[in-house]
């Protein structure tokens, strides 16, 4: 029985962090313009694609950890780029919603969003993007705890 640990090239973990940081190269570029952090520009792609929502969905959407988002809606707050409303059916909750000049970062980055993805496309093949997609929304769901 071999006990020993992968090789850091066949390393899960490692293989998903170097796959980030590939595919984030061209992200990084296309936000540099546009002054926003990439957990910024998640948070507008979130709120553009599903609407209104309150803190709690949007940070699990966007992946951002709760104390980490609320930090950022002020900001983003303060800059125009969202609103904050409380909820009418429960005070406690907080509606956050992408403004008009958020959606116009979302809007004048669409064509380049775009080229990003066909990039994506063009290095693995539509069918191989496709599945690797599935895979790592396989693979997304938390995993079950043994007790």
């Amino acid at each position: 029985m071999n006990n020993s640990l992968p090789s850091t090239r066949r390393s899960l973990p490692i293989a998903l962090i170097r796959a980030r940081e590939n595919a984030m190269l061209p992200i990084r570029e296309m936000l540099a313009k546009t002054g926003l952090t990439e957990q910024q520009w998640r948070v507008l792609r979130v709120l553009s694609e599903f609407g209104p929502q309150d803190a709690t969905e949007l940070s699990e959407r966007a992946c951002l950890l709760l104390p980490s988002l609320t930090r950022m809606v002020r900001s983003m707050a303060e800059k125009g780029l969202i609103t904050r409303e409380q909820d009418q059916s429960d005070r406690r909750r907080q509606m956050l919603a992408i403004t008009d000049a958020g959606q116009r970062i979302i809007d004048d980055n669409y064509e380049q969003g775009l080229r990003v993805v066909e990039g994506f496309k063009a290095r693995l093949g539509e069918d191989k993007y496709e599945q690797l997609l599935d895979l790592l929304e396989l693979f997304s769901d938390p995993p079950e705890r043994k007790s």
